[in-house]
């Protein structure tokens, strides 16, 4: 007789359950999925940069950023914790999620095996309150911005280049790659987001 299906967990059980964990966790599918430790210098320097520039530009308004230690439901009972975002909502202290997230970013691993970046792609834009979703690339100055249009379909830009910036009107951000990637040595490594350029005949 096979063994009876484990019961998803809720998100509260979930929560209630984190709390009390040394690793950070997602809620995949009705259970708990550990999220990669140990992140490079490369990782958390963008990180830094990131949280650094969205608090001073935000200072003062409703929005404020939040860290890889907040969350976002993106569908119901799905739990994921973006490397940084900004969340527009009330501001409730002892919430475990984001009250209205407006931007979310991820930053690629440097191993081409942690693709789930991708994966979670989907999810962020079925959120209704986001904006913008950033893919960063570590090993070189691209990042993937996704953008709500006018009809709030998403559209994609590939911003390229230490002398380019990110504009998101919408939350009154505009980050300069050469912030994004201040203080970052680029590796001889292969880039991680996609060229999605057609291949020469």
């Amino acid at each position: 007789m096979s063994e009876p299906a484990q019961p998803r967990w809720t998100v509260e059980e979930f929560f209630a359950w984190q709390k009390d964990q040394p690793l950070r966790y997602e809620l995949v599918g009705g259970f708990p999925v550990r999220l990669m430790a140990g992140a490079t210098n490369v990782h958390d320097d963008i990180v830094v940069n990131l949280i650094a520039e969205l608090r001073e530009q935000l200072r003062g308004g409703g929005c404020r950023p939040f860290t890889g230690d907040g969350s976002i439901e993106t569908q119901p009972g799905q739990i994921r914790r973006p490397d940084t975002g900004i969340d527009c909502g009330r501001r409730d202290p002892n919430a475990t999620m984001a009250a209205e997230p407006r931007m979310v970013a991820e930053i690629l691993s440097p191993s081409t095996r942690d693709f789930d970046t991708f994966e979670k792609l989907e999810e962020y834009k079925a959120v209704a309150s986001l904006d913008y979703l950033l893919v960063i690339e570590p090993n070189a100055p691209e990042v993937v911005m996704w953008s709500r249009a006018a009809d709030r379909t998403w559209e994609r830009r590939l911003v390229q280049g230490l002398n380019q910036e990110l504009d998101m009107p919408d939350v009154g951000v505009r980050l300069a790659m050469s912030v994004v990637y201040d203080g970052i040595e680029f590796p001889p490594r292969p880039r991680l987001v996609p060229d999605e350029r057609e291949p020469s005949p």
